[in-house]
Protein backbone atom coordinates (compact mmCIF):
# COMPACT_ATOMS: atom_id res chain seq x y z
CA UNK A 1 0.00 0.00 0.00
CA UNK A 2 1.25 3.25 -1.34
CA UNK A 3 2.17 5.59 1.83
CA UNK A 4 2.23 9.27 0.88
CA UNK A 5 6.05 11.00 1.48
CA UNK A 6 6.24 14.81 2.63
CA UNK A 7 7.99 15.39 -0.28
CA UNK A 8 4.24 14.81 -2.35
CA UNK A 9 2.61 17.50 0.20
CA UNK A 10 3.25 21.15 0.47
CA UNK A 11 2.16 22.57 3.57
CA UNK A 12 -0.50 25.10 3.86
CA UNK A 13 -1.95 27.62 6.75
CA UNK A 14 -5.29 27.06 7.28
CA UNK A 15 -7.84 30.18 8.60
CA UNK A 16 -9.45 29.94 11.58
CA UNK A 17 -12.90 29.74 10.12
CA UNK A 18 -12.18 27.17 7.95
CA UNK A 19 -11.92 25.36 11.79
CA UNK A 20 -15.51 27.09 12.54
CA UNK A 21 -16.67 25.81 9.26
CA UNK A 22 -15.30 22.18 9.63
CA UNK A 23 -17.57 22.00 13.10
CA UNK A 24 -20.68 23.49 11.94
CA UNK A 25 -19.99 20.83 8.59
CA UNK A 26 -19.87 18.07 11.01
CA UNK A 27 -23.14 19.68 13.26
CA UNK A 28 -25.14 19.90 10.17
CA UNK A 29 -24.06 16.81 8.59
CA UNK A 30 -25.07 15.02 11.87
CA UNK A 31 -28.29 16.91 12.40
CA UNK A 32 -29.30 15.59 8.34
CA UNK A 33 -27.50 12.38 8.38
CA UNK A 34 -29.13 11.40 11.79
CA UNK A 35 -32.65 12.37 11.40
CA UNK A 36 -32.95 10.54 7.68
CA UNK A 37 -31.03 7.78 9.61
CA UNK A 38 -34.01 6.91 12.06
CA UNK A 39 -36.65 6.83 9.14
CA UNK A 40 -36.54 3.40 9.22
CA UNK A 41 -38.08 3.05 11.96
CA UNK A 42 -41.14 3.88 10.62
CA UNK A 43 -41.73 1.79 8.08
CA UNK A 44 -43.81 -0.68 9.87
CA UNK A 45 -46.02 1.98 11.76
CA UNK A 46 -46.41 4.03 8.86
CA UNK A 47 -46.71 0.95 6.31
CA UNK A 48 -49.19 -0.18 8.99
CA UNK A 49 -51.04 3.47 9.10
CA UNK A 50 -51.25 4.13 5.24
CA UNK A 51 -52.71 0.08 5.40
CA UNK A 52 -49.86 -1.15 2.83
CA UNK A 53 -47.52 -3.61 2.57
CA UNK A 54 -43.56 -2.44 3.11
CA UNK A 55 -43.31 -2.31 -0.60
CA UNK A 56 -44.51 1.75 -0.88
CA UNK A 57 -42.29 3.00 2.52
CA UNK A 58 -39.45 1.38 0.39
CA UNK A 59 -40.49 2.83 -2.64
CA UNK A 60 -40.79 6.34 -1.13
CA UNK A 61 -37.40 6.15 0.62
CA UNK A 62 -36.21 4.86 -2.89
CA UNK A 63 -37.57 7.64 -5.13
CA UNK A 64 -35.72 9.79 -1.99
CA UNK A 65 -32.27 8.25 -2.79
CA UNK A 66 -32.91 8.73 -6.60
CA UNK A 67 -34.18 12.20 -6.48
CA UNK A 68 -31.47 13.21 -4.06
CA UNK A 69 -28.60 11.71 -6.11
CA UNK A 70 -29.91 13.69 -9.35
CA UNK A 71 -30.24 16.52 -7.55
CA UNK A 72 -27.00 16.69 -6.16
CA UNK A 73 -24.75 17.62 -9.20
CA UNK A 74 -26.83 20.48 -9.55
CA UNK A 75 -26.66 21.31 -6.03
CA UNK A 76 -23.06 20.78 -5.99
CA UNK A 77 -22.94 23.30 -9.67
CA UNK A 78 -25.05 26.18 -7.21
CA UNK A 79 -22.42 25.83 -4.77
CA UNK A 80 -19.66 25.86 -6.42
CA UNK A 81 -20.74 29.43 -8.40
CA UNK A 82 -22.33 30.61 -4.98
CA UNK A 83 -20.96 29.62 -2.20
CA UNK A 84 -22.71 26.59 -0.15
CA UNK A 85 -24.22 28.94 2.52
CA UNK A 86 -27.38 29.89 0.36
CA UNK A 87 -27.66 26.05 -1.07
CA UNK A 88 -27.42 24.63 2.69
CA UNK A 89 -30.70 27.58 4.04
CA UNK A 90 -32.57 27.26 1.15
CA UNK A 91 -32.37 23.32 0.96
CA UNK A 92 -32.81 22.79 4.91
CA UNK A 93 -36.27 24.92 4.49
CA UNK A 94 -37.84 22.83 2.20
CA UNK A 95 -36.07 19.64 4.27
CA UNK A 96 -38.50 21.32 7.15
CA UNK A 97 -41.07 21.29 4.97
CA UNK A 98 -41.13 17.77 3.44
CA UNK A 99 -40.76 16.42 7.14
CA UNK A 100 -43.76 18.61 8.50
CA UNK A 101 -45.23 17.07 5.18
CA UNK A 102 -44.72 13.78 5.95
CA UNK A 103 -45.88 13.95 9.29
CA UNK A 104 -49.41 15.03 7.32
CA UNK A 105 -49.58 12.40 5.10
CA UNK A 106 -52.84 10.12 4.66
CA UNK A 107 -52.30 7.83 1.70
CA UNK A 108 -49.20 6.37 -0.11
CA UNK A 109 -48.77 9.10 -2.67
CA UNK A 110 -48.61 11.78 -0.68
CA UNK A 111 -46.15 10.24 1.81
CA UNK A 112 -44.17 9.05 -1.62
CA UNK A 113 -44.32 13.18 -2.83
CA UNK A 114 -43.70 14.27 1.01
CA UNK A 115 -40.53 11.57 1.99
CA UNK A 116 -39.90 11.21 -1.68
CA UNK A 117 -39.40 14.19 -3.68
CA UNK A 118 -39.60 17.23 -1.71
CA UNK A 119 -37.23 15.48 0.86
CA UNK A 120 -34.83 13.86 -1.80
CA UNK A 121 -34.45 17.61 -3.56
CA UNK A 122 -33.66 19.19 -0.23
CA UNK A 123 -30.99 16.74 0.50
CA UNK A 124 -28.74 17.23 -1.85
CA UNK A 125 -28.35 20.93 -0.70
CA UNK A 126 -28.24 20.23 3.22
CA UNK A 127 -26.96 16.84 3.46
CA UNK A 128 -22.93 15.42 3.47
CA UNK A 129 -22.54 15.94 -0.74
CA UNK A 130 -22.05 19.71 0.10
CA UNK A 131 -20.21 19.65 3.13
CA UNK A 132 -18.13 17.50 1.74
CA UNK A 133 -17.86 19.45 -0.67
CA UNK A 134 -17.13 23.14 0.67
CA UNK A 135 -14.86 21.18 3.34
CA UNK A 136 -12.57 19.87 0.80
CA UNK A 137 -12.40 22.62 -0.80
CA UNK A 138 -11.20 25.15 2.12
CA UNK A 139 -8.80 22.87 3.42
CA UNK A 140 -5.12 22.44 0.97
CA UNK A 141 -4.54 18.82 -0.13
CA UNK A 142 -2.73 17.46 2.86
CA UNK A 143 -5.48 18.05 5.23
CA UNK A 144 -8.36 17.69 2.79
CA UNK A 145 -8.67 13.62 3.83
CA UNK A 146 -8.72 14.18 7.29
CA UNK A 147 -11.12 17.36 7.22
CA UNK A 148 -13.31 15.08 5.32
CA UNK A 149 -12.88 12.21 8.01
CA UNK A 150 -13.89 14.52 10.79
CA UNK A 151 -17.26 15.91 8.95
CA UNK A 152 -18.29 11.88 8.24
CA UNK A 153 -17.54 11.73 12.07
CA UNK A 154 -19.85 14.12 12.50
CA UNK A 155 -22.77 13.01 10.15
CA UNK A 156 -22.11 9.03 12.27
CA UNK A 157 -22.71 10.87 15.50
CA UNK A 158 -25.82 12.32 14.19
CA UNK A 159 -26.60 8.73 13.36
CA UNK A 160 -25.44 7.55 16.96
CA UNK A 161 -27.69 10.68 18.70
CA UNK A 162 -30.62 10.61 16.59
CA UNK A 163 -31.71 6.91 15.89
CA UNK A 164 -32.27 6.84 19.99
CA UNK A 165 -34.30 10.34 19.57
CA UNK A 166 -36.13 8.70 17.05
CA UNK A 167 -37.18 5.75 18.48
CA UNK A 168 -37.77 7.42 22.02
CA UNK A 169 -39.97 9.88 19.90
CA UNK A 170 -41.86 7.10 18.51
CA UNK A 171 -43.02 5.82 21.70
CA UNK A 172 -43.80 8.90 22.96
CA UNK A 173 -45.78 10.67 20.41
CA UNK A 174 -46.83 7.91 17.99
CA UNK A 175 -45.23 8.50 14.04
CA UNK A 176 -46.30 11.43 12.78
CA UNK A 177 -45.87 13.69 16.22
CA UNK A 178 -41.91 12.04 16.04
CA UNK A 179 -41.71 13.67 12.69
CA UNK A 180 -43.12 17.02 13.79
CA UNK A 181 -40.49 17.01 16.51
CA UNK A 182 -37.74 16.10 14.27
CA UNK A 183 -38.85 19.19 12.30
CA UNK A 184 -38.59 21.48 15.10
CA UNK A 185 -35.02 20.00 15.57
CA UNK A 186 -33.98 20.68 12.45
CA UNK A 187 -34.10 24.74 12.40
CA UNK A 188 -30.97 24.65 14.23
CA UNK A 189 -29.13 23.97 10.32
CA UNK A 190 -29.86 27.76 9.87
CA UNK A 191 -27.65 29.50 12.22
CA UNK A 192 -25.03 26.41 12.00
CA UNK A 193 -24.77 27.13 8.06
CA UNK A 194 -23.84 31.03 9.15
CA UNK A 195 -19.66 30.11 8.75
CA UNK A 196 -19.90 29.07 4.90
CA UNK A 197 -20.55 32.79 3.87
CA UNK A 198 -16.75 33.42 4.98
CA UNK A 199 -15.19 30.24 4.71
CA UNK A 200 -15.82 29.78 1.21
CA UNK A 201 -13.47 32.68 0.36
CA UNK A 202 -10.84 30.90 1.70
CA UNK A 203 -10.65 28.68 -1.06
CA UNK A 204 -8.02 31.07 -2.05
CA UNK A 205 -5.35 29.08 -0.21
CA UNK A 206 -6.00 26.37 -2.99
CA UNK A 207 -5.30 28.99 -6.19
CA UNK A 208 -2.27 26.32 -6.97
CA UNK A 209 -4.76 24.14 -8.04
CA UNK A 210 -4.53 23.93 -12.46
CA UNK A 211 -8.37 23.28 -11.94
CA UNK A 212 -9.02 27.14 -10.71
CA UNK A 213 -9.89 28.29 -14.12
CA UNK A 214 -11.80 25.94 -15.53
CA UNK A 215 -15.21 25.92 -16.75
CA UNK A 216 -18.16 23.69 -16.16
CA UNK A 217 -18.37 22.04 -19.11
CA UNK A 218 -14.41 21.63 -19.38
CA UNK A 219 -14.42 19.78 -15.89
CA UNK A 220 -17.20 17.50 -17.23
CA UNK A 221 -15.62 17.12 -20.09
CA UNK A 222 -12.22 16.13 -18.52
CA UNK A 223 -13.84 13.78 -15.57
CA UNK A 224 -16.17 11.72 -18.11
CA UNK A 225 -12.85 10.98 -20.60
CA UNK A 226 -10.81 9.72 -17.24
CA UNK A 227 -11.58 5.71 -16.68
CA UNK A 228 -11.00 6.42 -13.24
CA UNK A 229 -13.87 8.42 -12.85
CA UNK A 230 -16.25 5.73 -13.68
CA UNK A 231 -14.24 3.31 -11.72
CA UNK A 232 -14.82 5.64 -8.79
CA UNK A 233 -18.62 6.08 -9.88
CA UNK A 234 -19.36 2.03 -10.18
CA UNK A 235 -17.81 1.42 -6.79
CA UNK A 236 -19.87 4.19 -5.06
CA UNK A 237 -22.84 2.54 -6.76
CA UNK A 238 -22.23 -0.26 -4.12
CA UNK A 239 -21.88 1.65 -0.85
CA UNK A 240 -25.55 3.20 -1.61
CA UNK A 241 -26.90 -0.22 -2.04
CA UNK A 242 -25.27 -1.13 0.88
CA UNK A 243 -26.15 1.59 3.13
CA UNK A 244 -29.77 1.85 2.24
CA UNK A 245 -30.87 -1.23 2.24
CA UNK A 246 -29.69 -1.81 5.57
CA UNK A 247 -30.89 1.76 7.40
CA UNK A 248 -34.45 1.20 5.78
CA UNK A 249 -34.87 -2.80 6.02
CA UNK A 250 -32.62 -3.76 8.79
CA UNK A 251 -34.99 -2.80 11.69
CA UNK A 252 -37.70 -4.75 10.37
CA UNK A 253 -35.57 -7.34 9.52
CA UNK A 254 -34.34 -8.30 13.10
CA UNK A 255 -38.22 -7.76 14.11
CA UNK A 256 -38.43 -10.71 11.72
CA UNK A 257 -35.70 -12.51 13.79
CA UNK A 258 -37.67 -13.01 16.22
CA UNK A 259 -35.59 -10.53 18.03
CA UNK A 260 -36.75 -7.26 20.05
CA UNK A 261 -38.23 -4.67 18.42
CA UNK A 262 -36.06 -2.18 20.39
CA UNK A 263 -33.08 -3.83 19.04
CA UNK A 264 -33.23 -2.54 15.45
CA UNK A 265 -32.93 1.34 16.51
CA UNK A 266 -29.55 0.26 18.80
CA UNK A 267 -28.11 -1.77 15.69
CA UNK A 268 -28.49 1.22 13.54
CA UNK A 269 -27.51 3.66 16.42
CA UNK A 270 -24.45 1.26 16.93
CA UNK A 271 -23.49 1.76 13.43
CA UNK A 272 -23.19 5.38 13.98
CA UNK A 273 -21.75 4.93 17.29
CA UNK A 274 -18.75 2.71 15.82
CA UNK A 275 -18.33 4.84 12.05
CA UNK A 276 -17.53 7.81 14.52
CA UNK A 277 -14.64 5.91 14.53
CA UNK A 278 -14.14 4.65 11.21
CA UNK A 279 -14.64 7.76 9.53
CA UNK A 280 -12.15 9.85 11.31
CA UNK A 281 -10.13 6.57 10.87
CA UNK A 282 -10.53 6.72 7.34
CA UNK A 283 -9.54 10.65 7.29
CA UNK A 284 -6.27 10.22 8.83
CA UNK A 285 -5.45 6.75 6.89
CA UNK A 286 -6.19 8.37 3.62
CA UNK A 287 -3.68 11.47 4.44
CA UNK A 288 -1.40 8.59 4.75
CA UNK A 289 -2.17 5.52 2.97
CA UNK A 290 -3.17 4.78 -0.84
CA UNK A 291 -7.04 6.00 -0.89
CA UNK A 292 -8.41 3.24 -3.39
CA UNK A 293 -6.73 0.17 -1.44
CA UNK A 294 -8.36 1.34 1.63
CA UNK A 295 -11.39 1.42 -0.34
CA UNK A 296 -10.87 -2.00 -2.05
CA UNK A 297 -9.90 -3.37 1.66
CA UNK A 298 -13.47 -1.68 3.00
CA UNK A 299 -16.35 -3.11 0.49
CA UNK A 300 -14.33 -6.63 0.75
CA UNK A 301 -14.49 -6.63 4.23
CA UNK A 302 -18.38 -5.74 3.88
CA UNK A 303 -18.90 -8.95 1.70
CA UNK A 304 -17.49 -10.82 4.54
CA UNK A 305 -18.95 -9.49 7.13
CA UNK A 306 -23.26 -9.81 5.22
CA UNK A 307 -21.86 -13.61 4.86
CA UNK A 308 -21.47 -13.76 8.77
CA UNK A 309 -24.74 -11.94 9.38
CA UNK A 310 -26.16 -15.46 7.04
CA UNK A 311 -24.02 -18.29 8.19
CA UNK A 312 -24.39 -17.21 11.71
CA UNK A 313 -27.42 -18.29 14.13
CA UNK A 314 -29.48 -15.00 14.99
CA UNK A 315 -29.26 -13.74 18.29
CA UNK A 316 -29.15 -10.36 19.54
CA UNK A 317 -24.97 -11.11 20.23
CA UNK A 318 -24.77 -11.54 16.62
CA UNK A 319 -26.93 -8.39 15.87
CA UNK A 320 -25.03 -6.34 18.31
CA UNK A 321 -21.86 -7.21 16.92
CA UNK A 322 -22.69 -7.25 13.26
CA UNK A 323 -23.90 -3.78 13.56
CA UNK A 324 -20.67 -2.69 15.27
CA UNK A 325 -17.93 -4.36 13.21
CA UNK A 326 -20.52 -2.77 9.78
CA UNK A 327 -20.01 0.48 12.02
CA UNK A 328 -16.08 0.97 11.03
CA UNK A 329 -16.91 0.33 7.47
CA UNK A 330 -20.06 2.14 7.55
CA UNK A 331 -19.60 6.10 5.98
CA UNK A 332 -15.74 5.65 6.17
CA UNK A 333 -15.80 5.26 2.56
CA UNK A 334 -17.45 8.99 1.76
CA UNK A 335 -14.35 11.07 3.04
CA UNK A 336 -11.83 8.53 1.15
CA UNK A 337 -14.42 8.84 -2.28
CA UNK A 338 -15.07 12.74 -1.82
CA UNK A 339 -10.79 13.03 -1.28
CA UNK A 340 -10.19 11.05 -4.38
CA UNK A 341 -12.52 13.38 -6.40
CA UNK A 342 -10.73 16.64 -5.21
CA UNK A 343 -6.71 14.69 -5.18
CA UNK A 344 -7.36 13.61 -8.84
CA UNK A 345 -9.44 16.54 -10.49
CA UNK A 346 -8.75 19.91 -7.93
CA UNK A 347 -10.92 21.68 -5.61
CA UNK A 348 -12.37 24.22 -8.20
CA UNK A 349 -15.43 22.04 -9.57
CA UNK A 350 -15.20 19.27 -6.67
CA UNK A 351 -18.51 19.62 -5.05
CA UNK A 352 -20.23 19.35 -8.52
CA UNK A 353 -18.10 16.08 -9.70
CA UNK A 354 -18.61 14.70 -6.25
CA UNK A 355 -22.57 14.92 -6.72
CA UNK A 356 -22.08 13.43 -9.72
CA UNK A 357 -20.12 10.12 -7.94
CA UNK A 358 -22.83 10.92 -5.44
CA UNK A 359 -25.93 10.41 -8.50
CA UNK A 360 -24.55 6.51 -8.24
CA UNK A 361 -24.32 6.00 -4.66
CA UNK A 362 -28.00 7.13 -4.57
CA UNK A 363 -29.30 5.03 -7.86
CA UNK A 364 -27.45 1.66 -5.89
CA UNK A 365 -29.55 3.20 -2.64
CA UNK A 366 -32.75 3.34 -4.70
CA UNK A 367 -32.29 -0.38 -5.59
CA UNK A 368 -31.43 -1.58 -1.79
CA UNK A 369 -34.00 0.54 -0.13
CA UNK A 370 -36.74 -0.36 -3.02
CA UNK A 371 -35.84 -3.78 -3.81
CA UNK A 372 -35.79 -4.90 -0.09
CA UNK A 373 -39.31 -4.00 0.30
CA UNK A 374 -40.25 -6.01 -3.34
CA UNK A 375 -38.18 -8.84 -2.33
CA UNK A 376 -39.70 -9.12 1.27
CA UNK A 377 -43.38 -8.65 0.06
CA UNK A 378 -42.94 -11.44 -2.82
CA UNK A 379 -40.93 -13.93 -1.07
CA UNK A 380 -41.05 -13.10 2.64
CA UNK A 381 -37.56 -12.93 3.51
CA UNK A 382 -34.74 -10.36 2.90
CA UNK A 383 -31.73 -12.81 2.10
CA UNK A 384 -31.80 -12.75 -1.64
CA UNK A 385 -31.72 -8.97 -1.03
CA UNK A 386 -28.46 -9.85 1.39
CA UNK A 387 -26.73 -12.35 -0.97
CA UNK A 388 -26.47 -9.44 -3.65
CA UNK A 389 -25.01 -7.18 -1.13
CA UNK A 390 -22.33 -9.73 -0.80
CA UNK A 391 -21.75 -10.33 -4.43
CA UNK A 392 -21.94 -6.15 -4.82
CA UNK A 393 -19.28 -5.76 -2.37
CA UNK A 394 -16.80 -8.09 -3.93
CA UNK A 395 -17.63 -6.50 -7.53
CA UNK A 396 -16.78 -3.12 -6.12
CA UNK A 397 -14.01 -3.94 -4.16
CA UNK A 398 -12.01 -5.12 -8.07
CA UNK A 399 -13.66 -1.75 -9.11
CA UNK A 400 -11.17 0.17 -7.15
CA UNK A 401 -8.43 -1.19 -7.90
CA UNK A 402 -7.53 0.15 -11.16
CA UNK A 403 -8.27 3.65 -10.23
CA UNK A 404 -5.38 6.18 -11.00
CA UNK A 405 -4.99 8.24 -7.92
CA UNK A 406 -2.31 11.12 -8.80
CA UNK A 407 -3.68 14.62 -10.68
CA UNK A 408 -4.01 15.11 -13.79
CA UNK A 409 -1.27 17.22 -14.90
CA UNK A 410 -1.86 19.98 -16.96
CA UNK A 411 0.23 22.61 -18.37
CA UNK A 412 -1.65 25.44 -16.67
CA UNK A 413 -5.06 26.65 -15.65
CA UNK A 414 -7.66 26.08 -18.40
CA UNK A 415 -9.59 29.36 -19.45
Amino acid sequence: MKILTQDQKTRTKVPRIAYVALICGGLIAALSFGTRASFGLYLDPISQALNAGREPFSLAIAIQMLVWGVSQPFAGALSDRFGPFIVITTSSVLYIAGVCLMAMSTTPAGFIFSAGMIIGIALAGNSIGIILGAIGQIFPDEKRAWALGVAGAGASAGQFIFVPYGQLLLEWFGWSGALWAFAITSLVVLPLALPFRHASKSVAINKSDTSAGMTTRHALKEAFRLPSFWFLTGGFFVCGFHVFFIGTHLPAYVKDLGLPVELGAWAISLVGLFNIVGSFMAGILGSRFSKKYLLSINYLLRAVLFLGLLMVPPSQTVVLIFAALLGFLWLSTVPLTSALVGDIFGVKHMTMLYGIVFLSHQIGGFLGAWLGGAVYDAYGSYDIVWWIAVGLGVFSSVMHWPIKEKRLERLAPAQ
